[in-house]
């Protein structure tokens, strides 16, 4: 029996409605920001933003190339400049990197790292919480992959022991959705153990570390320990893109073997000098760290006895309270958006069923009035 495509669409989206999961598009722009990814505050920085546009009228005085509203191909054609591969050489630096090459998005960099690495005789052993593009690099790759438990490192022994061909292992520094620290030294050893490549996704550690937002694998001093790392510049640091850091060797092999790099529209030079001005504002964040860290803080001191005992441990930006059950999250999200407030609720099937979560980011910019009164209203609302 045929059905047509609008049957099918439809018939999905009234599966989802019933399972009270339907995702729909909101704009919330006057609400207390406790949703966003923009930890440090720069995307609404107007010194940083001044800063861009000085320097973007810079380089398109000197170069009238470069003054364009695209890059004009990829970046094996057109798309290539100077000011890109020195800013891959800055950024790696930056990150005690050999070498780092820039993806359109966070997105694209972990789909084209993996999807470029998993080969037929490749092993990928990955966290059951990381982020769903390293799902899908995967899901493009050849390589066998098993999952394991989070931040479990007896399982990943276990994984280890049996891996077979090249393997590799990927984890988070700091989890998207839990907002917790994966073990990483002890992960660091077990892949020196068993001869295996480590990954670490620090999109969410960047900027936002104690190190001047460097990262967890550097405040661990393991860099020599990790194969290749993604940083995001679209959290933290306010912009767009990522790059992926290791050697010399893995940037020449993602330029001929990474998809999402090959065949795509590189970023314009407005993008990268974005970029640039958010690391050189990094470097002079120090206050702004420390308030960032000082805000987590109170948050979680002002939480009740109650509400604490279902937050998620977490030292970073990203605080979650678990709230079991879809209706229920998305009620207590609802209460907090009529009183001015703009937190998420996380559903399944995104998080499993059962832990569904309010999940709330803390910024630099967060006041401690706002702060306080959103932790009056968690403690007054939870699983009222």
């Amino acid at each position: 029996m045929s059905f047509s495509a609008d049957q099918f669409l439809s018939g999905s989206l009234r599966k989802r409605e019933e399972q009270n999961a339907l995702r729909k598009l909101v704009i919330n722009n006057e609400l207390v920001d406790f949703c966003s990814n923009d930890y440090l505050g720069f995307a609404r920085n107007k010194a940083l933003l001044n800063a861009t546009e000085t320097e973007i009228a810079s380089i398109s005085e000197k170069n009238e190339v470069l003054n364009l509203a695209g890059s004009t191909g990829s970046r094996l054609l057109a798309g290539n400049s100077a000011y890109a591969e020195e800013l891959e050489k800055k950024i790696a630096a930056f990150h005690h990197a050999d070498a780092g090459l820039i993806y359109n998005s966070g997105y694209d960099a972990n789909v084209g790292l993996f999807s470029a690495i998993g080969q037929k005789d490749t092993t990928i052993i990955y966290d059951e919480l990381i982020h769903a593009s390293v799902h899908d690099g995967i899901r493009m790759s050849h390589a066998t992959a098993f999952m394991f438990r989070h931040s479990d490192t007896v399982h990943l022994e276990e994984r280890l022991k049996v891996a077979q061909g090249l393997v590799y292992v990927a984890v988070e520094s700091i989890y998207s959705m839990d907002g917790d620290t994966a073990p990483l030294k002890q992960i660091a050893a077990l892949c020196r153990k068993y001869n295996a490549n480590l990954i670490v996704d620090e999109a969410h550690a960047t900027g936002v570390s104690t190190n001047q937002g460097r990262g967890v694998v550097q405040q661990l001093q393991i860099e020599k320990e990790v194969f290749a790392r993604i940083h995001t510049f679209g959290k933290a640091l306010g912009c767009h893109g990522a790059a992926v850091l290791g050697s010399e060797l893995l940037r020449s092999y993602l330029i001929n073997f990474s998809r999402a790099f090959i065949y795509t529209t590189a970023l314009p030079v407005k993008s990268l000098v974005a970029i640039n001005q958010a690391y050189q504002f990094l470097e002079n964040s120090h206050n702004t760290l420390l308030e960032l860290h000082r805000a987590i803080g109170l948050f979680k001191s002002l939480l009740s006895e109650t509400v604490k005992a279902h937050l998620i441990d977490s030292n970073s930006a990203i605080q979650c309270i678990v709230v079991s059950g879809n209706e229920n999250v998305k009620k207590l999200a609802l209460a907090l958006r009529q009183a001015g407030f703009d937190v998420r609720p996380i559903l399944s099937p995104t998080v499993p069923k059962g832990k569904e979560r309010l999940r709330i980011c803390i910024h630099s910019f967060n006041t401690d009035l706002e702060i306080r009164r959103l932790c009056e209203l968690l403690n007054k609302n939870y699983m009222r």
